[in-house]
Protein backbone atom coordinates (compact mmCIF):
# COMPACT_ATOMS: atom_id res chain seq x y z
CA UNK A 1 0.00 0.00 0.00
CA UNK A 2 1.13 3.43 -0.99
CA UNK A 3 0.59 6.80 1.32
CA UNK A 4 -0.24 9.66 -0.50
CA UNK A 5 -0.71 13.24 -0.30
CA UNK A 6 -2.54 15.54 -2.60
CA UNK A 7 -2.78 18.67 -2.02
CA UNK A 8 -5.45 20.68 -2.80
CA UNK A 9 -8.02 17.64 -2.92
CA UNK A 10 -11.06 19.68 -1.26
CA UNK A 11 -12.56 19.49 -5.25
CA UNK A 12 -12.19 19.52 -8.83
CA UNK A 13 -8.65 17.90 -10.17
CA UNK A 14 -7.26 17.68 -6.71
CA UNK A 15 -10.48 15.78 -5.14
CA UNK A 16 -10.52 13.07 -8.96
CA UNK A 17 -6.76 12.40 -8.15
CA UNK A 18 -7.36 11.46 -4.26
CA UNK A 19 -10.25 9.11 -5.44
CA UNK A 20 -8.39 7.75 -7.96
CA UNK A 21 -5.41 7.07 -5.89
CA UNK A 22 -7.50 5.68 -3.19
CA UNK A 23 -8.89 3.45 -5.77
CA UNK A 24 -6.16 1.98 -6.09
CA UNK A 25 -5.42 1.36 -2.79
CA UNK A 26 -3.21 4.17 -1.30
CA UNK A 27 -3.94 5.91 2.05
CA UNK A 28 -4.76 9.33 0.98
CA UNK A 29 -3.87 12.60 2.48
CA UNK A 30 -6.75 15.45 1.42
CA UNK A 31 -5.19 18.36 1.76
CA UNK A 32 -7.51 21.86 1.93
CA UNK A 33 -6.17 25.40 1.60
CA UNK A 34 -9.85 26.96 3.03
CA UNK A 35 -12.52 24.90 2.70
CA UNK A 36 -12.73 22.34 5.26
CA UNK A 37 -16.13 21.40 4.39
CA UNK A 38 -15.39 20.54 0.79
CA UNK A 39 -12.22 18.42 1.97
CA UNK A 40 -14.60 16.65 4.34
CA UNK A 41 -16.80 15.62 1.37
CA UNK A 42 -13.39 14.57 -0.71
CA UNK A 43 -12.90 12.26 2.24
CA UNK A 44 -16.29 10.24 1.91
CA UNK A 45 -15.69 9.71 -1.50
CA UNK A 46 -12.62 7.98 -1.30
CA UNK A 47 -12.46 3.83 -1.45
CA UNK A 48 -11.07 2.19 1.77
CA UNK A 49 -10.15 3.60 4.80
CA UNK A 50 -7.32 5.39 6.63
CA UNK A 51 -7.93 8.61 4.90
CA UNK A 52 -6.66 11.71 6.55
CA UNK A 53 -7.66 15.40 5.97
CA UNK A 54 -5.15 18.08 6.61
CA UNK A 55 -5.54 21.98 5.59
CA UNK A 56 -3.82 25.34 5.68
CA UNK A 57 -1.56 27.78 3.40
CA UNK A 58 1.35 25.63 1.97
CA UNK A 59 3.03 28.90 1.47
CA UNK A 60 3.93 29.17 5.00
CA UNK A 61 6.75 27.25 6.47
CA UNK A 62 5.51 26.62 9.48
CA UNK A 63 2.11 25.44 8.05
CA UNK A 64 3.86 23.22 5.43
CA UNK A 65 5.82 21.59 8.27
CA UNK A 66 2.85 21.16 10.19
CA UNK A 67 0.89 19.41 7.50
CA UNK A 68 3.48 17.36 6.63
CA UNK A 69 4.55 16.23 10.34
CA UNK A 70 0.54 15.26 10.17
CA UNK A 71 0.79 13.26 7.48
CA UNK A 72 3.96 11.76 8.57
CA UNK A 73 2.30 10.89 12.26
CA UNK A 74 -0.98 9.47 10.77
CA UNK A 75 0.69 7.53 7.80
CA UNK A 76 4.20 6.82 9.17
CA UNK A 77 5.15 7.75 5.72
CA UNK A 78 4.84 9.66 2.42
CA UNK A 79 5.02 7.71 -0.82
CA UNK A 80 3.57 9.83 -3.02
CA UNK A 81 2.78 13.56 -3.28
CA UNK A 82 0.93 15.51 -5.66
CA UNK A 83 1.61 19.27 -6.14
CA UNK A 84 -2.00 20.22 -7.30
CA UNK A 85 -3.26 23.10 -4.72
CA UNK A 86 -2.74 26.67 -6.87
CA UNK A 87 -4.83 29.61 -7.39
CA UNK A 88 -6.34 29.01 -10.93
CA UNK A 89 -7.34 31.86 -13.55
CA UNK A 90 -10.60 33.64 -12.85
CA UNK A 91 -11.98 36.97 -12.95
CA UNK A 92 -10.61 37.57 -9.59
CA UNK A 93 -7.04 37.22 -10.44
CA UNK A 94 -7.17 38.61 -14.05
CA UNK A 95 -4.60 41.28 -14.53
CA UNK A 96 -3.68 41.85 -17.88
CA UNK A 97 -0.73 44.65 -18.35
CA UNK A 98 -2.18 47.18 -20.05
CA UNK A 99 -5.81 47.92 -17.80
CA UNK A 100 -4.40 46.52 -14.47
CA UNK A 101 -3.19 49.13 -11.96
CA UNK A 102 -0.04 48.65 -10.35
CA UNK A 103 -1.00 48.04 -7.11
CA UNK A 104 -2.96 44.75 -8.18
CA UNK A 105 -0.33 43.97 -10.76
CA UNK A 106 1.66 43.27 -7.57
CA UNK A 107 -0.81 41.82 -5.19
CA UNK A 108 -1.66 39.10 -7.67
CA UNK A 109 1.55 38.14 -8.39
CA UNK A 110 3.04 37.90 -5.27
CA UNK A 111 -0.05 35.56 -3.73
CA UNK A 112 -0.05 33.95 -7.50
CA UNK A 113 3.46 32.97 -7.08
CA UNK A 114 3.33 32.38 -3.19
CA UNK A 115 0.55 29.56 -3.92
CA UNK A 116 1.49 28.33 -7.05
CA UNK A 117 5.33 27.80 -6.59
CA UNK A 118 6.52 28.83 -3.62
CA UNK A 119 3.72 26.44 -1.62
CA UNK A 120 4.86 23.26 -3.79
CA UNK A 121 8.50 24.44 -3.10
CA UNK A 122 7.95 23.84 0.32
CA UNK A 123 6.07 20.50 0.15
CA UNK A 124 8.43 18.98 -1.59
CA UNK A 125 11.28 19.90 0.30
CA UNK A 126 9.53 18.46 2.76
CA UNK A 127 8.22 15.21 1.55
CA UNK A 128 11.32 14.09 -0.68
CA UNK A 129 13.50 14.57 2.69
CA UNK A 130 11.26 12.43 4.67
CA UNK A 131 11.75 10.10 1.96
CA UNK A 132 15.60 10.22 1.77
CA UNK A 133 15.77 10.09 5.84
CA UNK A 134 13.92 6.72 5.71
CA UNK A 135 15.70 5.63 2.44
CA UNK A 136 12.29 5.12 0.80
CA UNK A 137 12.09 5.59 -3.15
CA UNK A 138 9.00 7.92 -4.25
CA UNK A 139 7.14 9.96 -6.56
CA UNK A 140 6.43 13.32 -7.01
CA UNK A 141 3.93 14.57 -9.42
CA UNK A 142 3.49 18.42 -10.12
CA UNK A 143 -0.07 19.31 -11.74
CA UNK A 144 1.10 22.33 -14.05
CA UNK A 145 -0.51 23.91 -16.96
CA UNK A 146 -0.70 23.84 -20.88
CA UNK A 147 -0.45 27.97 -20.08
CA UNK A 148 3.01 27.42 -19.02
CA UNK A 149 3.68 26.79 -22.62
CA UNK A 150 1.36 28.73 -24.61
CA UNK A 151 0.81 31.95 -22.84
CA UNK A 152 -1.90 33.50 -20.34
CA UNK A 153 -2.01 37.13 -21.79
CA UNK A 154 -4.58 37.44 -19.40
CA UNK A 155 -2.84 35.78 -16.17
CA UNK A 156 0.68 36.28 -16.50
CA UNK A 157 1.71 35.51 -13.29
CA UNK A 158 -0.50 32.29 -13.51
CA UNK A 159 1.54 31.05 -16.93
CA UNK A 160 5.01 31.99 -15.35
CA UNK A 161 4.30 30.15 -12.10
CA UNK A 162 3.28 27.07 -14.33
CA UNK A 163 6.53 27.66 -15.84
CA UNK A 164 8.20 27.52 -13.00
CA UNK A 165 6.49 24.65 -11.41
CA UNK A 166 7.55 22.42 -14.21
CA UNK A 167 11.07 23.85 -14.23
CA UNK A 168 11.24 23.10 -10.38
CA UNK A 169 10.42 19.51 -11.35
CA UNK A 170 12.88 19.04 -13.67
CA UNK A 171 15.70 20.52 -11.93
CA UNK A 172 14.38 18.15 -8.61
CA UNK A 173 13.99 15.13 -10.99
CA UNK A 174 17.64 14.97 -11.57
CA UNK A 175 18.66 16.13 -8.02
CA UNK A 176 16.36 13.17 -6.65
CA UNK A 177 16.90 10.38 -8.94
CA UNK A 178 19.82 8.87 -6.99
CA UNK A 179 17.36 8.37 -3.85
CA UNK A 180 15.43 6.64 -5.84
CA UNK A 181 12.44 9.66 -5.68
CA UNK A 182 10.78 10.44 -9.36
CA UNK A 183 9.57 13.40 -10.36
CA UNK A 184 7.30 14.11 -13.21
CA UNK A 185 4.45 16.82 -14.24
CA UNK A 186 1.54 17.12 -15.82
CA UNK A 187 0.04 20.17 -18.34
CA UNK A 188 -3.92 19.85 -18.64
CA UNK A 189 -5.59 22.23 -20.81
CA UNK A 190 -8.79 23.22 -19.87
CA UNK A 191 -10.57 20.61 -17.77
CA UNK A 192 -14.29 20.81 -17.26
CA UNK A 193 -14.44 21.37 -13.28
CA UNK A 194 -17.73 22.35 -11.34
CA UNK A 195 -15.63 25.70 -11.03
CA UNK A 196 -15.57 26.28 -14.84
CA UNK A 197 -18.93 24.58 -15.76
CA UNK A 198 -21.11 28.42 -16.04
CA UNK A 199 -17.73 29.27 -18.59
CA UNK A 200 -18.30 26.00 -20.79
CA UNK A 201 -22.66 26.93 -20.02
CA UNK A 202 -21.88 30.48 -21.01
CA UNK A 203 -21.09 32.01 -24.41
CA UNK A 204 -17.53 31.22 -24.26
CA UNK A 205 -18.27 27.68 -23.87
CA UNK A 206 -18.67 26.74 -27.89
CA UNK A 207 -15.17 28.39 -28.38
CA UNK A 208 -13.31 27.22 -25.64
CA UNK A 209 -14.46 23.32 -26.17
CA UNK A 210 -13.53 23.89 -29.90
CA UNK A 211 -9.43 24.81 -28.98
CA UNK A 212 -9.56 21.01 -29.07
CA UNK A 213 -10.13 18.93 -32.56
CA UNK A 214 -11.80 16.34 -30.20
CA UNK A 215 -14.55 19.14 -29.40
CA UNK A 216 -14.37 18.55 -25.85
CA UNK A 217 -12.59 19.75 -22.94
CA UNK A 218 -10.84 17.42 -20.21
CA UNK A 219 -12.62 15.46 -17.50
CA UNK A 220 -10.77 15.68 -13.94
CA UNK A 221 -11.00 11.89 -14.19
CA UNK A 222 -8.39 12.41 -17.32
CA UNK A 223 -6.00 13.99 -15.11
CA UNK A 224 -6.05 11.87 -12.47
CA UNK A 225 -5.73 8.87 -14.58
CA UNK A 226 -2.08 10.37 -16.03
CA UNK A 227 -1.17 11.10 -12.24
CA UNK A 228 -2.56 7.67 -11.42
CA UNK A 229 0.50 6.15 -13.63
CA UNK A 230 3.42 8.87 -13.28
CA UNK A 231 2.83 8.02 -8.99
CA UNK A 232 3.20 4.23 -9.87
CA UNK A 233 6.67 2.17 -8.80
CA UNK A 234 6.38 1.31 -12.80
CA UNK A 235 6.41 4.88 -13.97
CA UNK A 236 9.75 5.74 -12.68
CA UNK A 237 11.18 5.89 -15.92
CA UNK A 238 8.93 8.89 -16.95
CA UNK A 239 11.02 10.95 -14.21
CA UNK A 240 11.76 14.36 -15.46
CA UNK A 241 8.47 14.20 -17.75
CA UNK A 242 5.74 17.02 -18.50
CA UNK A 243 2.87 15.18 -19.91
CA UNK A 244 0.75 17.22 -22.18
CA UNK A 245 -2.96 16.41 -21.32
CA UNK A 246 -4.76 18.89 -23.94
CA UNK A 247 -6.52 16.95 -26.57
CA UNK A 248 -3.99 18.36 -29.14
CA UNK A 249 -5.23 22.07 -28.27
CA UNK A 250 -1.46 23.44 -28.21
CA UNK A 251 1.34 21.51 -29.47
CA UNK A 252 4.81 21.90 -28.40
CA UNK A 253 8.05 21.03 -30.81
Amino acid sequence: MQHSLVTGASRGIGRAIAVALSARGDRVAVHYGSDRDAAEHTLTLLHGDGHLVVGGDLSDPAVAQRTVDDVLAAFGRIDVLVNNAAIAPSPETSHPIDTVDYADWNRTWERMLDIDVRAPANTTFLVARSMIDRGLPGAIVNVGSRGAFRGEPEFPAYGAAKAGLHAMGQSLAVALAPHGIAVTSVAPGFVGTDRQQQKLDGPAGDGIRDQSPFGRVATPEEVADAVVYLSSPGSQWASGAILDLNGASHLRS
